[in-house]
């Protein structure tokens, strides 16, 4: 079945939108968006105050002793103190440690009284997810990936006198913690609601004021949190141990939120977040800041991924249409306002509560933006070619360049006067050694000689005009404008001389004769451009400056490079050369046109 242009371009860009689009549904851009969506959409704001943090930290731990020494009798005295004011109690005292299990009876109980005497305390407590066998509504068992395997409560005494409130932090696939799950329900149906609602409801509760809204949470019961600080904005710099000293004065807490947790590298309780993922932030602060989200309300919502998916193939569609055989600055355009636009939405939605996948839309169209661009080269590159395929057989490659530069008027007739350097060489001794070879030797010898001298004068950025038997024509500065021509010219000429010893050591072993190069150079004006006639012509150089060039190879020796003094003038410092004076009769010049030898590049 044959397809037109247009269906082909239709099939084309409903591949290419839904192959994309597949590979955005399999997660292929998973690590990349959420990193650039937590960029993009964490931004830092002030909080309001309320909460107050107190760390224990490395002070407290070299003050106290290292914490796996602590009693329960230190978290007793630090509820005291906070406590001991009736007119400047907290609102909520949190305790982000998990006193799970009874230690020593007296100060179990010391700390159950404490925290049990003025009901404003919040205790952790633990669960551990994992996959389990679960059975159905419908009796069938399966396999579920996020079941509560256990939960760690405070001890029986603490419990019935405290808030309870988990204090689990999980992290996404990618290890970034960004969501916040916000109640677990136990094997007996309870809910634990997480230390961070408990201690907005109850703080809400102590204001006299509405409990939270609750934010809209996904099948396992996550909801995304916006971070309001990075790592160490909610510090205060209070320690367990200015809280024991009585150092921090009691109006200081009055009315707040104060949570106390681990505060030290040491004690394994801090997390790299959305906020940042360069440092981590302890759990005591990651709390701090999921309470401000649900003081604050506002909460942000993930856009169904089906929606989303559906969103992407439709402008990646509509993308292709616009990118496909438009020209550069058109298609730039419409990628730069479909990328950018779309940053742009998912800040304004996100504003709105609505989260979008950052990536997936300017990846997408950047790869359309990009193939679709590629393949208009390709299209442009293949037209050139078929006018490349009928000149290439006649001119050198740099010469079609220049015709496709130009267009049609770079095949009339005419040229323009142009600063050069001209180089002729010669194969010396190749007539009389041809004489006593085979003829298939003599054109192979022929031929790796030519080779030689193509080499180098390509190699060297050099236009090669033409052979003409064994000897040839090239020139540098022309068709296109170079850099440091002339010292391209004679390096080209020195590859030749180099390259033409060691192919004559072999052929003296072979055929017990040599042959060498004579080479002259010259720098002057010329006309170059195509020469002809409209039904034959070649693009070449003419002028005295060439007529020059050819006298000097004329004369030059075998394995020698004649060069005149315009060429050392232009190279001065540059390369070594001895002068002969005009004692090298050159035709056509008058008397006294000083020849020189190059010697050797001093550069």
């Amino acid at each position: 079945m044959k397809f037109t242009a247009k269906a082909r371009a239709v099939l084309l860009g409903l591949c290419s939108a839904g192959a994309l689009t597949l590979l955005a549904g399999l997660g292929v851009l998973y690590g990349a968006d959420l990193t650039a969506s937590d960029a993009w959409y964490q931004q830092r704001s002030a909080s309001d105050g309320e909460i107050i943090l107190v760390g224990i930290d490395q002070r407290a731990l070299e003050e106290i002793g290292p914490y796996s020494q602590w009693g329960r009798d230190v978290m007793a005295m630090a509820v005291e103190a906070l406590n001991q004011s009736e007119d400047c109690r907290p609102a909520v005292i949190g305790l982000d440690v998990l006193y799970a299990g009874e230690t020593d009876p007296d100060m179990d109980q010391w700390l159950a009284e404490a925290a049990g005497q003025y009901g404003n305390v919040v205790t952790a407590g633990a669960a551990e997810f994992g996959t389990a066998m679960v059975q159905g509504e419908d009796g069938e068992y399966r396999l579920e990936p996020f079941s509560l395997l256990a939960y760690d409560e405070p001890y029986e005494a603490l419990r019935d006198v405290t808030t309870q409130g988990h204090i689990n932090a999980m992290l996404d696939a990618d290890g970034i913690l960004r969501h916040h799950l916000l109640r677990i329900r136990l094997p007996g149906g309870e809910e634990v609601p997480s230390m961070a609602l408990a201690a907005a409801q109850k703080y809400r509760e102590y204001q006299g004021e509405e409990p939270p809204a609750l934010p809209p949470v996904d099948s396992r019961g996550f909801w995304y949190l916006p971070f309001c600080g990075v790592p160490g904005d909610f510090d205060q710099s209070i320690s367990v141990a200015d809280l024991l000293s009585g150092a921090i004065p009691p109006e200081e807490f009055a009315g707040r939120i104060v949570l106390i947790g681990p505060w030290a590298a040491g004690l394994q309780d801090s997390y790299l977040t959305a906020a940042d993922h360069s440092r981590q932030m302890y759990g005591v602060e990651y709390q701090a800041n999921a309470i401000q989200a649900l003081l604050w309300g506002g909460f942000k919502q993930e856009a169904g991924e089906s929606v989303q998916l559906l969103a992407l193939f439709l402008i990646l569609l509509a993308a292709f249409a616009g990118f496909w055989r438009r020209r550069m600055a058109a298609a730039t355009l419409l990628w730069a306002g479909l990328a950018g636009g779309w940053l742009l939405l998912c800040r304004v939605l996100y504003q709105r509560g609505i989260i979008l996948h950052v990536l997936w839309v300017p990846v997408g169209v950047t790869i359309l933006y990009v193939g679709c661009i590629a393949s208009n080269y390709i299209q442009s590159a293949l037209e050139k070619r078929r006018v490349t395929s009928t000149f290439k057989r006649y001119v050198a490659p740099e010469i079609v360049s220049e015709i496709l530069k130009e267009g049609s008027d770079a095949l009339e007739l005419g040229g323009r006067l142009t600063n050069i350097a001209v180089l002729f060489v010669d194969v010396r001794g190749f007539t009389p050694m041809s004489e006593l070879l085979k003829p298939g030797q003599v054109v192979e010898i022929l031929n790796r000689y030519l080779t030689l001298i193509s080499d180098c004068i390509l190699k060297n950025g050099g236009t090669l005009d033409k052979f003409v038997g064994d000897a040839a024509m090239a020139f540098w500065g022309a068709p296109l404008p170079q850099e440091d021509f002339v010292m391209h010219a004679v390096r080209a000429a020195m590859d030749m001389v180099a390259g033409s010893q060691a192919l004559s050591k072999e052929l003296l072993e072979q055929y017990g004769r040599t042959v060498s190069f004579g080479i002259g150079v010259h720098l002057g004006e010329a006309v170059v451009g195509n020469i002809g006639s409209p039904v034959r012509m070649d693009y070449t150089a003419i002028g005295d400056t060439v007529n020059t060039a050819a006298r000097l190879e004329a004369n030059a020796p075998g394995g020698t490079i004649y060069i005149s003094r315009a060429v050392a003038d232009a190279l001065e410092g540059r390369i070594r050369a001895t002068s002969l004076g005009g004692s090298v009769p050159l035709k056509g010049k008058k008397e006294g046109f000083e020849v020189l030898t190059l010697d050797a590049l001093i550069d």
